[in-house]
């Protein structure tokens, strides 16, 4: 069965096995999620349920976004997500999910948004090399072959400079090194996309 919950990326530290190996880990402050709403296949073609992380002030959600967390007797949230695959039935409206649906050894994909870098050129975007920088080069760190001058424009796929980084990314199979359920905190062997304190969605992994 597919669990989730949203969470909050706080930073990396490391932990000591027994053996006395180092592991680094990201700690992920999971939870508590409040279920806003639940869909069915009747009323919206597919089955998932709505789910809230982190309260927001009143003063900063507008009418709808308050209403819609009143049903289910909570604040406004700050991060509502969908969890698709999960057995609908076992919510209900207004239920409180904690970190303690994780259990230490489980693998997990975490979904988050990757930190942004700007424009950026093709050596740091794209991996690319850089031209020699003496010997009367004059190409150093430019994209290198638009191509064909006969096609008369740049095929659609060409790694060209431009914008880095904020995109949605999901990295698959970390391990659950230790869970904290008095303080919410999940423990996930290696990194995770995004900066401090942002916002990250923690799945049962698929390919396990």
């Amino acid at each position: 069965m597919t669990k989730g919950i949203l969470g909050r990326k706080l930073g990396m530290t490391q932990v000591f096995t027994p053996e006395g190996l180092a592991i680094a880990v990201t700690v992920i402050e999971a939870g508590p999620n409040v279920v806003l709403q639940k869909k069915d296949v009747e009323n919206d073609g597919y089955e998932a349920i709505q789910v809230g992380f982190a309260d927001k002030s009143e003063k900063r959600a507008n009418k709808p976004a308050q209403g819609h967390a009143k049903k289910a007797n909570t604040a406004p949230k700050r991060y509502v997500r969908e969890l698709r695959g999960v057995t609908v039935s076992e919510y209900e409206v207004g239920q409180e999910i904690k970190a303690d649906i994780f259990a230490e050894g489980e693998f997990v994909d975490v979904t988050g948004t990757s930190k942004g870098k700007g424009f950026q050129g093709v050596i740091k975007r794209h991996g690319q090399s850089r031209g020699p920088m003496t010997h009367g080069s004059r190409y150093h760190r430019g994209p290198g072959s638009m191509g064909s001058i006969a096609a008369n424009r740049v095929f659609k796929g060409k790694k060209l400079p431009g914008h880095m980084g904020g995109e949605t990314i999901t990295l698959q199979n970390l391990q659950v090194i230790k869970v904290d359920a008095e303080r919410n905190l999940l423990l996930v062997k290696g990194s995770i996309p995004g900066p401090k304190n942002s916002f990250v969605k923690v799945k049962s992994s698929v390919k396990k």
